[in-house]
């Protein structure tokens, strides 16, 4: 498997200005999509916390995030936040080395990873 990036992690922003916030960064979210190795970009309410937002991307690899970084969408989306009350950011990185379904043949949910060989069970 190729490398993978996921980014999750919360914006709060002013309650108040949620909807224009959303309405205002959705092209920028269209935008990130389209870039190279972008796999995932959403940012969806939170809806047990007013003015918080779910942020949960999904990139190729290293150079497709930083390519984001120096990018046009970025930017424009931290100008944007900001002129909407940002009230804080809490977001991390991960770097996924296997990935596999939820659930195996029979339809049963595996909480272990049972596709690679030499897995313990």
């Amino acid at each position: 498997m190729d490398t993978r990036i996921i980014i999750s992690g919360t914006v709060d922003l002013d309650p108040e200005h949620l909807d224009s916030a959303l309405q205002a960064t959705a092209p920028l979210i269209e935008g990130a999509l389209t870039q190279p190795g972008c796999l995932d970009y959403d940012w969806c309410p939170d809806p047990r916390r007013a003015g918080r937002l779910r942020v949960f991307e999904r990139w190729q690899d290293e150079a497709a995030l930083a390519a984001h970084f120096a990018g046009p969408w970025y930017r424009q989306m931290r100008e944007t936040l900001g002129r909407f009350g940002l009230a804080g950011a809490s977001t991390a990185k991960y770097r996924v080395d296997l990935c596999e379904p939820v659930y195996d043949d029979t339809g049963t949910p595996r909480a272990d990873f049972f596709t690679e060989p030499g897995q313990v069970k």
